[in-house]
């Protein structure tokens, strides 16, 4: 989760409520402005190859290409939409008193700003909004993939709605792993694709099948995939910029590895179902670079379980349906790592803190390392102390070498794995 104090609204909301409305007004301060020069970094180290192999080392068919930029321009609006409208959500949520506190700043003046809490449901509503219109200019009433396409936002919004409540809420963790399955049941009963996987060449000798079926076996990992991908962003967690910045990195490999299958392939299901998945993880890119402009280091703004949430599922959904699962994983090295440091806490074997985050001396302004069992504190307790932007930007940087990693390791297996 996100390194915060949640304010308690036995502690805030009535001193709010019996203030007059000018005065509360008067006593709100901006946010800082959007950090356009970090997300134009971002954007460049991302979008260069993407565009390359779309433009210039593949060649894409004229309608599937014309798609893939349409949806493009749609998510560059919502981009738009996301950063005028989270200044204007912060407000409203402050004077619910939904803030919390950044525990990586105490002791400092930014320790006792009141930060706005939970804004990725603007990022959510808008996602959905431009995935929805995008409809319009891509599928016919009578496409095979409509359904499935709806059940993916069905549970996307399912996701939402039940991130946000756990905002609210504060649910305990035995009940958070719970809620993803109950959201992927709209896509788990709208699947119609196979269930089958192929097995590896060098395991066939000995299973004798070249195609193996698993029936609803398949749809159980779904739904276990699903589970994962949503918990894991919300873990690895605890630092300005790192829950959207995994994010950004994360996506911007599902888009690289959609366009180099659809370049490479030539069957058109084949391609159709990266596509699909290029349809969802592109307006995620786009939304999710807007709520990085201000939650990058100093953030602005927490991003809350909505967002989290919100972002593991679409990612599941991306690679259910997009059939890529297995290079989801590797791509979600980290998170991996970061839950099997964590299990033995989560387990209950380890004692388990609230918030598993590392030290702050405000003197120096760096953050050391606890015993906790996450990523950041193992990054903490093997290469020293850091400050909190530097340790966020080591993380997205392990991110991304993972995920060049699962390219290398696929063209290394390509003819001999399948």
């Amino acid at each position: 989760m996100a390194a915060r104090k949640r304010a308690s609204a036995t502690d805030t909301a009535k001193p709010e409520q019996e203030k007059p409305k000018s005065e509360t007004h008067q006593t709100e301060s901006p946010i800082r402005p959007a950090k356009y020069p970090t997300i134009i970094k971002f954007f460049l180290i991302f979008s260069v190859p993407y565009f390359f192999l779309i433009f210039s080392y593949y060649r894409i068919e004229y309608e599937l290409k014309k798609s893939i930029l349409i949806n493009l321009l749609v998510s560059f609006i919502g981009f738009l939409v996301t950063v005028s409208m989270i200044p204007v959500a912060s407000k409203y949520v402050l004077r619910r008193n939904l803030f919390g506190y950044d525990i990586n700043k105490k002791g400092t003046p930014d320790g006792s700003i009141k930060v706005p809490e939970s804004l990725g449901i603007v990022v959510g509503i808008v996602f959905l909004v431009v995935t929805i219109l995008f409809q319009y200019f891509n599928f016919t009433a009578d496409s095979n993939w409509l359904v499935e396409y709806n059940a993916a936002l069905a549970s996307i919004c399912f996701m939402i709605l039940l991130g946000f409540v756990d905002d609210v809420l504060d649910v305990p963790w035995r009940v958070k792993l719970v809620l993803p399955s109950i959201a992927a049941l709209p896509l788990l009963m709208a699947y119609a694709g196979h269930t089958t996987i192929i097995i590896p060449k060098p395991l066939v000798p000995y299973v004798g099948l070249e195609i193996l079926d698993l029936g609803w076996i398949y749809k159980l990992y779904m739904g276990l995939l699903a589970v994962f991908c949503t918990n894991s962003i919300n873990i690895h967690a605890g630092l300005n910029g790192l829950e959207v910045g995994q994010t950004v990195v994360i996506a911007s490999a599902i888009l690289i590895h959609n366009v180099m299958q659809i370049g490479a392939s030539t069957d058109p299901e084949y391609k159709q179902a990266h596509a699909f998945s290029i349809y969802l993880i592109q307006p995620l890119l786009a939304t999710s670079l807007a709520l990085l402009s201000y939650n990058w280091y100093p953030s602005s703004v927490f991003v809350g379980d909505t967002y989290t949430y919100f972002a593991g599922m679409t990612m599941a959904v991306a690679g259910i349906l997009g059939h890529f699962s297995e290079t989801l994983l590797i791509f979600f090295a980290p998170q991996v790592l970061n839950f099997l440091l964590s299990l033995p806490q989560l387990a209950g074997i380890v004692p388990c803190p609230r918030h598993r985050l590392p030290r702050f001396d405000p003197q120096s302004g760096l953050l050391t390392g606890t015993n906790d069992g996450t990523l950041v504190n193992f990054f903490l307790r093997q290469f020293g102390r850091k400050t909190e932007k530097r340790l966020c930007i080591s993380l997205l940087v392990f991110q991304a070498l993972c995920c060049g990693f699962c390219f290398l390791l696929r063209w290394l297996l390509t003819g001999w794995y399948k």
